[in-house]
């Protein structure tokens, strides 16, 4: 499903399985250095895969990393880059971060495909204002560990 900017978005299951079946595919967890620390990544070692991990904003301001589509350029290297899966904590982020990339190849004549992961890695609050049981990575049952 396209949001505009050229960005997809897929469920974290279907992130899971372009990971698998894709080994140009890149996943990309935009969250902060403290979510990564205190709430756990993503863990795709069995996919062969180590996720990229670049800070859409830093905490506790939460401002903007200006250079964060050339750190995700840098992180990639001379990678052809396969598709691009943006993580954050429920999907908000991550859709941005995916656009400005989008945007950013899109200025020096490269076409990539970027994906937002929907629900993110803890997904929507429950009705008890916790997040991680009702949608996301973690609720689906993928992989992850504490960092």
């Amino acid at each position: 499903m396209g949001l505009g900017s050229g960005v997809g978005e897929v469920a974290p299951d279907e992130a899971w399985r372009i990971l698998e079946s894709n080994k140009a595919a890149r996943l990309i967890d935009v969250r902060t250095r403290a979510e990564w620390g205190f709430v756990g990544v993503p863990d795709t070692r069995e996919l062969d895969q180590t996720p990229l991990f670049v800070e859409w904003a830093s905490f506790p301001g939460m401002s903007v990393n200006p250079a964060f589509a050339a750190e995700v350029e840098a992180a990639l290297g001379s990678e052809t880059p396969g598709p691009l899966l943006f993580l954050c904590r429920s999907g908000a982020r991550s859709l941005q971060a995916a656009m400005a990339v989008t945007d950013h190849f899109a200025h020096a004549g490269k076409e990539v495909t970027c994906l937002n992961v929907a629900e993110g890695f803890e997904g929507d609050l429950d009705v008890t204002g916790h997040r991680g049981s009702q949608n996301g990575w973690k609720a689906r049952g993928l992989t992850w560990r504490q960092s």
